[in-house]
């Protein structure tokens, strides 16, 4: 018995669940086109820049590792053609580093763990081809997100904790980088 065929909405919604479920490589690699381009990857980690489903594999550890019980709640999803659009609410604990990234892919901002949770409406939008997401992009509560979790307004000792874990987060990636 073959297993049904899942639907472009069913790509899309298991694509973003699956960001913080703990699912392995062999997950994305099921959903994810090789070809796939994730367009809110700029402020991401170097290993999540490129396409495919390593690079989503890559922004799933990357979220993972700043947010503990991370979950995404499907709220309305519509589809046109190969186009899914998903209104969601995502929530977590705020209990590793969050580390931003500019375009050169050097550390920017780092957040250090707050323990408090939050959660915040987004959008995203999927497009499916050949059975897999092949590209998203987003609309995220950034600023909803940083006001619960204390990040904004910074108190004066959490700016310190902050500058400290972007030097961390600068050493950490130059030992990765090797000598230059």
């Amino acid at each position: 018995m073959t297993e049904p065929q899942l639907t472009a909405r069913d790509i899309a919604i298991r694509c973003v669940r699956m960001m913080g479920e703990g699912d392995g490589l062999a997950a994305f690699e099921a959903l994810i086109h090789p070809d796939a381009v994730n367009r809110e990857s700029r402020a991401e980690p170097p290993a999540a820049r490129g396409r495919g489903p390593r690079a989503f594999h890559a922004s799933a550890l990357w979220l993972r590792a700043a947010y503990s019980d991370l979950r995404w709640t499907i709220d309305e999803a519509v589809v046109e053609g190969d186009l899914v659009v998903l209104h969601t609410t995502m929530s977590a604990r705020h209990t590793g580093t969050f580390v931003t990234y500019d375009e050169n892919a050097r550390p920017t901002g780092a957040f250090p763990a707050t323990g408090k949770t939050f959660s915040v409406t987004q959008t995203h939008w999927c497009r499916v081809a050949d059975g897999r997401l092949i590209e998203h992009w987003a609309n995220r509560d950034d600023l909803g997100q940083a006001v619960q979790l204390g990040w904004v307004p910074p108190t004066p000792w959490y700016v310190l904790r902050m500058r400290l874990a972007v030097r961390r987060a600068r050493r950490g990636r130059a030992d990765r980088s090797g000598p230059s």
